[in-house]
């Protein structure tokens, strides 16, 4: 693995602390990673339910975890697997980046252009105050859209190339959403990884 990414690039987003790493993996890293994800996983789709009404969730997911808390959202409980090899590889580079331990990692598929995540924030109560999220993104690259809590018209849009690393911490969640939405564009496929803490 490649020990020293390049600098990262700071977003100017009032109230938050974002960092990315655009070649937080190489190319080769990157690719390796994800075919072993993307064949390997055991990925589900869940219901979620929205104003009263109940959808299949527009992307597929999995949950992996060092301790067996579950991850709850969006009328949804996750029980976590235990971590795979490369799963923990890919974790310890993550830690030793940002300097934080992980406990939990949920994974996202978006299939094609149509799979999506809508405006939210991570901040969960079990994830505690101010959470570190790292997001890890192996495929296609994807928009990437930060909103202001209160200012909903300021919105902040990035591309999440493969290999690339994207660190929300501080109070990052507690003022601003974010989300990947659909495209009409032809795309490939992505992979997310979510690090994050869940403390009993």
């Amino acid at each position: 693995m490649s020990l020293f990414p390049s600098e990262p690039l700071k977003l100017n987003l009032t109230g938050a602390h974002v960092m990315y790493y655009p070649d937080f993996l190489t190319p080769e890293e990157a690719s390796h990673y994800y075919n072993i994800l993307y064949k390997d996983t055991p990925w589900q789709q869940d219901d979620i339910k929205v104003f009263g009404k109940v959808y299949p969730q527009p992307r597929l997911t999995s949950l992996y975890a060092s301790n067996h808390l579950p991850y709850s959202y969006s009328n949804i409980t996750m029980h976590p697997l235990a971590f795979t090899f490369a799963l923990s590889e890919i974790k310890k580079k993550v830690e030793m980046l940002v300097n934080t331990e992980f406990t939990t990692c949920l994974l996202n598929l978006y299939r094609d252009g149509k799979d999506s995540n809508g405006w939210h924030a991570d901040d969960e109560k079990e994830l505690g105050k101010n959470p570190t999220i790292a997001s890890l993104s192996l495929g296609a690259s994807r928009v990437f859209k930060f909103r202001d809590k209160k200012a909903k018209s300021s919105v902040h849009s990035m591309s999440l190339e493969h290999g690339s690393l994207l660190l929300m911490k501080d109070a990052t969640q507690h003022n601003w959403q974010h989300q990947v939405p659909k495209t009409s564009k032809f795309v490939e496929p992505r992979i997310n990884l979510t690090f994050r803490t869940i403390r009993g």
